[in-house]
């Protein structure tokens, strides 16, 4: 089954790149200074950013429909994204590198259906199992060591 993978839009982020130290932190914003590669996966680009670049740090609210599932957290968004991935058929780099990543399924309204663990570079299958089974419309990756969101996945 084809699938896709799709980072958080920068629109929202856009607006936040280049301000003060000061200035983000006035919006509950941090900014770091990557030191580690991978450990700074960007939401937008879905990938780790590079030692030296920088990075924010925030709450967002990735699962906003109106049902006990409606969730945010802590996710970093790189200062140099310029682009929102849209990747086709393959797990993204900020994924795959993870030890464990959790899948979680929704129905169209929000509601979990079901859930599943596993390691980064063996996500394929699990994505396809999932996006197969009835009522589920797409899924939200997360790594579950830090239970930060990192993704959004539905079918290709």
């Amino acid at each position: 089954m084809s699938f896709v993978v799709t980072g958080l839009p920068l629109e929202p982020f856009r607006s936040l790149f280049g301000l003060s130290d000061a200035a983000l932190t006035e919006r509950g914003v941090i900014r770091r200074t990557v030191d580690a590669n991978p450990g700074f996966p960007c939401r937008v680009t879905l990938e780790d950013a590079r030692p030296g670049e920088t990075v924010l740090l925030l709450n967002y609210e990735h699962q906003s429909a109106d049902t006990p599932y409606r969730a945010r957290h802590a996710i970093y968004v790189s200062e140099q994204a310029r682009e929102t991935r849209r990747a086709v058929d393959v797990v993204p780099g900020a994924l795959r590198v993870r030890k464990a990543i959790s899948l979680r399924a929704f129905d169209e309204a929000g509601m979990m259906l079901e859930a599943e663990v596993a390691p980064g570079d063996g996500l394929e299958p699990v994505i396809e199992r999932l996006l197969a089974l009835p009522g589920v419309i797409y899924l939200h990756a997360h790594d579950a060591a830090m239970g930060c969101y990192a993704a959004r996945i539905d079918r290709g």
